[in-house]
């Protein structure tokens, strides 16, 4: 029987949050593939648009979903990244948009509610400074993400910019 090509990724679209504490630090998520464990990444808290959904709501809800943390508003809209990428066995292909939002207070007032993939995958979260995400030497999503966090801190980040990966 001859080789069939895999199937298509579907493209999915969704959002993601670049949280930020009062002290400046960025909230991101450690998570790796569960069928390659060595497989691992720090990303921003974020997941795909339920049918409807605005992205701005997405961002909200799958922050609350994955930390706990509520947050009243949803920032400027400062990047769009579509990637291609392995996970579970299976091509994906995904279209985020990302937003800035800010919290004074950065303890989770809901119990999360994780996915079965996201209990499979999930690492720990962890709050980073600037020097600290600069510093870090494993694979961050998007891998200019230190870059993109000091033009948002110094106030230089041209919106929105679209990043391809």
């Amino acid at each position: 029987m001859p080789d069939t090509p895999a199937a298509a990724a579907v493209l999915r679209v969704g959002a993601r949050v670049l949280l930020l504490d009062r002290n400046d630090r960025i909230l991101l998520i450690h998570a790796r593939d569960p069928d390659r464990p060595e497989h691992h990444w720090w990303e921003l808290p974020g997941g795909g648009c339920d049918p409807g959904e605005p992205p701005t709501q997405t961002a909200r809800r799958e922050l609350a979903e994955e930390t706990g943390i509520l947050v009243e508003h949803i920032g400027p809209h400062l990047w769009d990244r579509e990637t291609r990428f392995h996970y579970r066995g299976r091509e994906h292909h995904r279209r985020e948009s990302v937003y800035l939002a800010r919290i004074t207070d950065s303890a989770p007032t809901l119990r999360p509610r994780h996915t079965a993939n996201e209990k499979a995958g999930l690492i720990e979260h962890r709050w980073w400074t600037q020097p600290d995400l600069a510093a870090c030497r494993d694979k961050l999503l998007p891998p200019n993400l230190p870059a993109l966090f000091a033009d948002i801190l110094r106030g230089t980040l041209r919106r929105p910019v679209l990043l391809l990966a």
